[in-house]
């Protein structure tokens, strides 16, 4: 299924990036509740999530069994940077977060123990919306092994 969305503008207040989408499509099942097709298009093409928790084949494909299930990062910071998290999480079915906490993560940047996240992930500011969004739909992924 392919059809136009529509962004929202992508303001940069106080060096704070903001990102709402008005308008979404994805590939998530036609009957699909909204608020799932809302967080498929935001992980798939807003937050690019799959380019750093999803491990891929020799060719570069997405090894589908394992998506969004983390994997060791294929790069590194060209300088040296202490907090480099080498490895990205897992976040199919979020399993280490309530939804409460993944939406204070996706709207703050803030992880449940109040730390930062570890580059290179950055500090989303998703609106609420959007992060109740993103959380439903990985939520709805279920845990990969």
């Amino acid at each position: 299924m392919t059809a136009k969305s529509l962004v929202s503008v992508l303001a940069v207040i106080g060096g704070t990036t903001v990102v709402s989408v008005l308008a979404t499509a994805g590939s998530a099942a036609p009957s699909a509740p909204p608020l799932l097709k809302r967080g498929e298009y935001l992980v798939e093409k807003v937050g690019m999530c799959a380019d750093c928790h999803s491990p891929r084949n020799q060719r570069g494909e997405f090894i589908r069994e394992a998506y969004l299930g983390g994997t060791t990062l294929p790069f590194s910071p060209t300088v040296p940077m202490p907090a480099w998290a080498p490895a990205s999480s897992p976040i199919a079915g979020l399993p280490t977060m309530t939804d409460d906490q993944a939406v204070v993560f996706l709207t703050t940047g803030k992880r449940p123990d109040g730390s930062a996240s570890r580059p290179p992930m950055p500090e989303f500011r998703f609106s609420e919306d959007d992060a109740r969004a993103v959380t439903a739909y990985l939520r709805s992924l279920g845990k990969k092994s």
